[in-house]
């Protein structure tokens, strides 16, 4: 029977006189289609429930769809750390040629344009070791690589300060090359009051406004699900609503590509299945006017994708459905939420006040001479010699 990644010994408490054995650890890189049933993802599903971070996009049911549709070669391999044979780490990665533009050799962990957050999933207590381990296996790998590339990884947290701790303990050179700040949900407000303070009292009343004039073009209904009833014929709604928008029309929409389309449609199947997936949705006589898929991922929240009815724009459909998700603040186990977006979204910054930091980071691997070669490409990209992760 597969225990879940509560009951797996935590590294920092098996120390000598503790009494509590000190787990066989070992860090692997596997083939990701080795995961492709259900057996194998038993192990996987159960560090997701358990992780010291919860990432989505990381989950069994997100990543392997996505790996399915653009790691077709299978060049991404999965570094998983196992302790006593139990899983307890895991972190897409993959050797990278070029960094932004530049022939620049190094391994990176493995980041689309549809995954919005790049923290692996790592069993509470160990994610000192996990760093350490993974590494150590850049440092064997290192090649022709100076460098391991770290992406979309937030500024605070347990597996942030467990990595920055395990660059300063081996004075391993490392430096922050990019971060940027997106909307974060996290209040112990109700949605009404949250929207009080966050709103003032012109803005709170155009909304009001602008609810009725769109009641009055008929019959308008707010729905939110979690349960999968419906769930193909409402992403479908959703993929014809986006492409129809602005994002259509630049090529970008998910149903423009059928990769993107495919990973969507799973994606949103595999949530329901674990318990993760909410959508909500307005809808004038039936038709969507604007819809939202979050991933509830307790403590954490992610809203994923929006969508909206251009051509009802003068009523503000999104914002209002933004209203109505609000009450994110209200739901149990959730105690934040990640919007997911760009910094300095011109809609949902208004709305969600709170700030989560995401950064870039890069940390030397190999001997002496790549870790020379490192400082020297830092502080050509920063200006400064790396200084480590704040």
């Amino acid at each position: 029977m597969v225990r879940h990644a509560s009951t797996l010994t935590m590294p920092d408490a098996a120390l000598p006189g503790s009494g509590r054995p000190v787990p066989a650890l070992a860090l692997m890189a596997e083939d990701w289609r080795r995961f492709d049933s259900a057996a194998e993802r038993t192990q996987w599903d159960a560090l997701a429930q358990w992780a010291a971070e919860p990432n989505p996009f990381h989950e069994s049911w997100y990543l392997l769809p996505a790996l399915r549709a653009l790691d077709t070669t299978g060049e991404v391999k999965l570094l998983c750390l196992t302790a006593d044979g139990q899983l307890a780490g895991l972190l897409p990665v993959k050797r990278q040629s070029r960094y932004y533009g530049h022939r620049l050799p190094h391994w990176a962990n493995w980041i689309h344009d549809n995954a919005f957050l790049g923290t692996p999933l790592v069993a509470p207590g160990f994610e000192g070791i996990f760093w350490r381990q993974v590494l150590a296996w850049c440092d064997a790998r290192a090649g022709c690589a100076t460098f391991l590339h770290l992406s979309q990884l937030p500024t605070e947290g347990p597996l942030h300060r467990a990595l920055a701790a395990a660059c300063a303990s081996r004075k391993r050179p490392a430096a922050s090359v990019w971060q940027e700040e997106r909307a974060m949900l996290a209040s112990p407000l109700s949605p009404e009051e949250y929207l009080e303070q966050a709103l003032s009292g012109k803005k709170r009343k155009e909304l009001r406004r602008q609810h009725r004039r769109l009641a009055e073009e008929g019959d308008l209904t707010v729905e939110r699900t979690a349960s999968a009833a419906g769930l193909h014929g409402w992403a479908r709604e959703f993929l014809e609503l986006e492409r129809a928008g602005w994002k259509g029309t630049a090529g970008s929409a998910l149903a423009c590509a059928p990769q993107t389309r495919d990973l969507f449609l799973s994606a949103l199947a595999g949530a329901a299945r674990h318990g993760r997936l909410e959508r909500l949705a307005i809808r004038l006589n039936g038709r969507p006017l604007a819809m939202l898929v979050n991933f509830l991922c307790p403590p954490g929240a992610f809203s994923y994708k929006t969508a909206f009815d251009e051509g009802f724009a003068r009523f503000s459909p999104g914002v209002l459905l933004q209203r109505e998700n609000l009450a994110l603040l209200a739901q149990p186990g959730i105690a934040w939420a990640d919007s997911c977006a760009a910094a300095d979204h011109p809609m949902i910054d208004h709305f969600w006040r709170e700030r989560r930091a995401i950064a870039r980071y890069n940390v030397a691997i190999g001997g002496a001479v790549h870790r020379m070669a490192f400082r020297m490409l830092a502080k050509k990209e920063t200006g400064s010699f790396p200084r480590g992760i704040a």
